[in-house]
């Protein structure tokens, strides 16, 4: 069965168990996973206009995915991811200007602009390159929904969750 969440990551989180050490602020950011880029990466089935999304979101630190889901860009779908990660403690987002952010996080919540959502993106580039039914001009695409999801979240899973398939 397809997970939406890094299972093995969030059961490594064990908060109960607290040391206390001195390290420099990046490190212990790191450590916390409190920061997270969101992004959002359109795609389609059979045709260009019902629009697909891929809406994920990665550690700022590390850059290991830690949730994703499916949908259209409307704000259901992220109210969606926003319950997947809330597990994970986050408590600052990097964002595009997508105003879906806007509305649903506060705004001393998240940080607009492309220097901190560098590594998101480029997942991008690395999913479109290797799932050929995410390049912009292909002739293999996915003709049904649950195909769709069923590719891209196999490819998550495996290669980013680390979960055998």
């Amino acid at each position: 069965m397809l997970q939406h969440v890094n299972e093995p990551l969030l059961q490594s989180l064990r908060p109960e168990q607290v040391e206390v050490e001195i390290c420099r602020s990046e490190e212990l950011d790191r450590r916390r996973g409190l920061t997270s880029e969101l992004d959002e990466m359109w795609s389609f089935v059979q045709r260009k206009a019902p629009q697909r999304w891929l809406w994920h979101a990665i550690d700022h630190l590390s850059g290991v995915v830690l949730a994703y889901t499916f949908g259209s860009r409307a704000d259901a779908v992220f109210v969606e991811l926003q319950k997947l990660l809330k597990p994970f403690g986050l408590e600052h987002f990097y964002t595009d200007g997508a105003g879906v952010y806007e509305r649903h996080l506060p705004a001393a919540a998240y940080t607009i602009g492309k220097a901190n959502t560098q590594q998101i993106e480029r997942k991008h580039l690395t999913l479109r390159t290797r799932i050929k039914r995410l390049a912009r001009k292909t002739i293999c695409f996915s003709k049904s929904v649950f195909m769709h999801d069923t590719v891209i979240g196999l490819f998550v899973n495996r290669y980013e969750f680390g979960t055998p398939i």
